[in-house]
């Protein structure tokens, strides 16, 4: 799964129609030219592929005023729509998607009900302690990894980050539970 893919697609759909300025004008807001790598040549290229696939199409708008040709507006199909949440469900529930990925999901979690998202959510933090679980059970108890030398500091970066991830998630769990954001079928509030 590339964020590219997860991104364009969540900025046709929150806006319905729209043209690929629009879009990468979108993204660019969001500052995923920086965590992304979403550039201007990726974000068309995007469009384009993801039309040949049927899961945008394609609309002509009315030519520019400037004299140039017209600006093509997307939409996101019904392939498009499934496609898209189950990316977006992908990046939230597995325990080690791209950096990336998982910001852009974070970034699209509101098209997600409360509820869907905080299941998907600690099925991650479970699938972080699995994992954590994993690393550590052929560890003897009274393991100290300091004396480890190189192979220690690779167990132990395993099990911060698997520590953190899951501190992370919960976090974001704990929030949602307490109301934070407007998810998808909720009343603005």
């Amino acid at each position: 799964m590339t964020a590219v893919r997860l991104l364009v697609l969540g900025a046709v759909r929150r806006r319905a129609r729209a043209h690929g300025y629009q879009v990468r004008a979108d993204l660019e807001s969001w500052g995923a030219h920086e965590w992304a790598n979403v550039k201007s040549g990726s974000v068309y290229h995007a469009l384009k592929a993801m039309t040949a696939e049927g899961l945008l199409v394609a609309h002509d708008t009315t030519p520019s005023e400037a004299g140039g040709p017209p600006r093509v507006e997307y939409g996101v199909t019904a392939d498009g729509d499934r496609t898209y949440l189950a990316l977006l469900r992908t990046a939230l529930a597995h325990r080690d998607p791209r950096l990336d990925v998982l910001a852009g999901a974070v970034g699209l979690i509101e098209d997600l009900t409360r509820a869907e998202a905080i299941d998907l959510l600690r099925e991650r933090a479970g699938t972080m302690d699995q994992w954590r679980a994993s690393v550590t059970a052929g560890l003897p108890a009274d393991a100290d990894l300091d004396t480890w030398g190189p192979v220690g500091e690779v167990l132990g970066l395993w099990i911060h980050t698997a520590d953190s991830r899951a501190e992370w998630t919960r976090r974001l769990i704990r929030r949602l539970e307490d109301g934070a954001f407007t998810m998808a079928g909720e009343e603005p509030g």
